[in-house]
């Protein structure tokens, strides 16, 4: 500001110098500005995505072939309502066979327990040994496992058999629809997601991206506008609901995501739209303001007009105002700034008239003076009739 400053002055007093050496002065005028109270806000800008709050994955834990599907995009549907059916031929076959083996293993812990309660009578007697009671007694104990791990494998074969019909886990909409009826799913590692649904599109929510140089304006409870290209002369509101710690770098630019909430009772907003968001990180409303220009303005001696004066200050802070011939500084306490408007907090009251800035005019001149006043190194039109008489020939 300061280097402005002195350019400004530097530039106004070489004005006024070559003036004076051709012998005419400049003539200043001021342009005013009024100590009003106004509406000072800052903003940060931003894109950002639009989608659901929330939105669940739907998948499948067992293979198998999609036999039905009874939703499609846009389905609405409810929690707990059946959205796909898988072919349940294999699955019900490995649950009988574990059923049989469960069988199976009961009758052999039927056979162990007897045996065992026989060799624990004789051993009561002293008619066997001891190795053969714990060999009894062990055997016993296995059969008794055996039959605990066959009914986890009964257990888990039903469940696997309920997997293959796959229900709604919210209500909500489907949003996309990754299978089709006969294709065959393999769940694995990753669980392969059959449909998207989100669970209320009248609550959707903007994750903008913010960069670095702005976050740290940003905060919880900040009013936000946005707008999106499918309707333009809509403008949307929101609000900032969390500003996320994680940043993400991408070709040396890092940038912060926020998420703001925003309401869709019309359901104009569809997910995945790309939202010019702009978040209000400062809004005054009805405050004393001047443009802040008017603090950068400071008079010198050379820009005054004939019979002009200064009333200086010695406060940092000042706007200046002219009373007649004078031009007078007011020391003030100033506020928050947005560049354009600074807020006035004392020292200048309502309707104060301040100088902004300040232009020179040179007066009007004759062409006598503006010919001396020419700079001579300059290049002349030439005087075609000179040129042409010269060239005529001599008469006879």
């Amino acid at each position: 500001m300061k280097r402005i400053q002195i350019i400004n002055l530097a530039t106004l007093l070489l004005t006024a110098g070559m003036v004076a050496s051709c012998g005419k002065k400049l003539e200043f005028s001021y342009t005013f500005a009024e100590v009003a109270k106004q509406d000072i806000t800052t903003t940060v800008t931003a894109t950002g995505t639009i989608e659901p709050v929330t939105s669940v994955d739907v998948g499948t834990q067992v293979s198998g072939i999609v036999s039905k599907l009874y939703v499609d995009y846009n389905s609405v549907v409810k929690a707990g309502d059946v959205i796909a059916e898988l072919d349940r031929t294999n699955l019900m076959s490995e649950l009988s066979s574990t059923q049989a083996n469960l069988k199976s293993a009961q009758s052999e812990l039927d056979y162990q327990k007897t045996n065992y309660e026989r060799y624990k009578t004789l051993y009561d007697k002293g008619l066997i040994s001891a190795n053969d009671y714990e060999q009894a007694r062990l055997s016993y104990i296995r059969a008794e496992q055996t039959v605990t791990t066959q009914k986890e494998n009964v257990k888990k074969a039903k469940t696997n058999l309920g997997y293959a019909t796959i229900t709604s886990p919210i209500d909500g909409v489907v949003l996309k629809k990754e299978v089709e009826e006969g294709q065959t799913v393999a769940s694995s590692f990753n669980t392969p997601t059959l449909f998207t649904i989100a669970q209320d599109l009248t609550d959707m929510r903007v994750i903008a991206n913010v960069d670095e140089a702005d976050i740290g304006e940003v905060k919880d409870g900040q009013r936000v506008s946005f707008t999106v290209d499918a309707f333009p002369d809509d403008i949307f509101q929101g609000t900032v609901t969390q500003v996320r710690q994680q940043a993400t770098t991408e070709s040396n630019v890092v940038t912060y995501e926020v998420v703001i909430s925003a309401r869709n009772d019309d359901l104009k907003l569809k997910p995945g739209l790309t939202a010019n968001v702009t978040i209000y990180t400062l809004e005054l409303k009805d405050v004393l303001a001047v443009p802040s220009k008017a603090l950068r303005f400071n008079p010198s001696e050379a820009m005054l007009n004939d019979g002009e004066t200064i009333t200086d200050t010695e406060a940092r802070t000042k706007v200046w105002t002219r009373e007649g011939p004078e031009l007078k500084a007011i020391a003030v306490e100033t506020g928050v700034t947005n560049g354009i408007l600074t807020q006035i907090l004392r020292g200048a009251s309502a309707g104060t008239q301040v100088i902004t800035e300040v232009t020179g005019e040179m007066p009007e001149m004759d062409e006598s003076q503006q010919q001396q006043n020419s700079n001579p190194f300059m290049p002349k039109p030439r005087n075609r009739n000179n040129n042409n008489n010269s060239k005529k020939p001599a008469s006879k």
